[in-house]
């Protein structure tokens, strides 16, 4: 009896609260399939990479940066195909030196050049930017010189990617001790002076290296390029190291990695499958700031005399030869400090762009 008195005591609160005389029988049939799949909300499948460049296109400022990247690496590509002249060519009008090219205004032709023209009707390729004290055309040196620095900064960016995420990874993951002395390693690392370094190095590798790297790609970039390689790979990779070590701290105890290793997943399966994937937006962000850092380390080495050896130009040796005729041809130092400027602007938008598209916490 109490059973039932407490049913029909809530059979009474429901038809109170609900007054069952406004439906009528039609409204309680069955829906049919059609009507269930009108009420369906189904999200679009994808993955973390789509999603974060699907937030990437919305930012205008960081699709900005791609175009004048993508532009620059066409014109650093494509120009040394069209143009005639070379980085280190003093030049020559009909195979002899001109010598009256020495610093020759933007779109000018020296009077050897003009006299040349007019007697074989044929047209020579325009200085664009000038020529130097030397008489080389400007314009090549400067994209030889944003070639170098461009791939200045994808190799640190690269190398500082393979060394700070296997480090990290291995401190992070084992923890205790090994992450005790490993972290204590890059403390010491932090309080080296990078600079002390490149020029201790480039002195030894002139004298211990000059005939290991003849006849390679380092024999053009010089001892000093070889320093800072080296540099960047002993000291540059720490930042990265400890952001990586930081997400795998967080990451390493949720559920999905405790089954993993209940099952006896191997520590290098759980770190390349479950852990480090779900680091993807800490790697790339810092990665991708890593490359303006680097070229910008470049240029003001390459403006100290520590970067490429001559005549191999870099943006920053550029600067550096045009501080003498400052005030006669200021061009000379301010088209490599346009282009500086401009790489490390868009590379720092760009890398603010793929953190606000990538960082979860963001969004």
């Amino acid at each position: 009896m109490e059973k039932e008195n407490v049913v029909y005591k809530k059979r009474q609160i429901l038809s109170s609260q609900v007054d069952l005389s406004q439906f009528n029988k039609k409204e309680f049939e069955k829906a049919t399939d059609e009507e269930k799949k009108q009420q369906d909300v189904m999200g679009e499948s994808t993955t973390f990479f789509k999603d974060g460049m699907r937030r990437l296109r919305k930012n205008p400022l960081a699709m900005g940066s791609i175009i004048i990247l993508i532009a620059l690496i066409l014109i650093i590509l494509i120009t040394p195909h069209i143009v005639p002249y070379s980085y280190s060519e003093m030049i020559t009008v009909n195979g002899v030196r001109d010598k009256g090219t020495a610093n020759l205004a933007p779109f000018q032709f020296s009077p050897r050049e003009q006299a040349y023209m007019t007697q074989t009707g044929k047209n020579l390729f325009p200085h664009i930017f000038g020529t130097d004290s030397l008489g080389r055309d400007y314009f090549i040196r400067c994209v030889y010189g944003t070639r170098v620095s461009l791939s200045v900064g994808i190799v640190a960016a690269i190398m500082v990617l393979i060394i700070g995420l296997i480090y990290g990874s291995i401190s992070g993951y084992f923890g205790g001790r090994v992450d005790m002395i490993m972290m204590r390693i890059v403390d010491i690392i932090y309080s080296l002076p990078d600079m002390l370094l490149i020029i201790l190095l480039s002195v030894v590798f002139k004298q211990v290296l000059s005939g290991y790297i003849k006849g390679t790609v380092f024999e053009s970039l010089g001892s000093n390029m070889l320093a800072m390689f080296i540099v960047f790979g002993l000291l540059y990779w720490v930042t990265m190291a400890r952001l990586v070590r930081g997400q795998i701290l967080q990451i390493k105890n949720n559920e999905y990695v405790l089954a993993a290793k209940a099952i006896g997943t191997p520590n290098r399966r759980i770190l390349l499958r479950h852990i480090i994937p779900n680091c993807l937006s800490v790697i790339i962000i810092t990665t991708a700031l890593q490359v303006p850092s680097a070229i910008f380390t470049e240029s003001y080495l390459s403006f100290l005399g520590l970067g490429v050896s001559a005549p191999m130009p870099s943006l920053g040796s550029l600067a550096n030869d045009a501080r003498q005729a400052m005030q006669s041809y200021p061009s000379r130092l301010i088209i490599p400090a346009v282009i500086i400027v401009l790489i490390v602007l868009a590379l720092n938008l760009l890398g603010d762009g793929l953190r606000d598209a990538f960082d979860s916490k963001l969004n």
